[in-house]
């Protein structure tokens, strides 16, 4: 199944990868980085949670300016 990493703050894109069958987890620290094969995150800080130095062969979508119904279809584009 296909893991995605989604920021805390994006909840509603949360609740909507998950009602289309993706495991969907909350990122919260930089150990989570390795294991998920794309992220979503808010855009609003360029940094992470907090992480500068964190490397990622996923695929990262920044969410900024787009609908959750958009971000999904992203995501599905990325993780075929």
């Amino acid at each position: 199944m296909t893991r995605i990493g989604v920021e805390p703050s994006l909840s509603d894109v949360e609740e909507l990868l998950k009602q289309k069958g993706y495991d969907v987890v909350r990122i919260q620290n930089e150990q989570q980085m390795d294991q998920c094969d794309c992220y979503v995150v808010t855009g609003l800080d360029s940094n992470v949670l907090g992480i500068s130095d964190t490397t990622t062969k996923a695929s990262i979508i920044t969410a900024s300016g787009m609908t959750a119904d958009e971000i999904c279809q992203e995501v599905e584009q990325r993780v075929q």
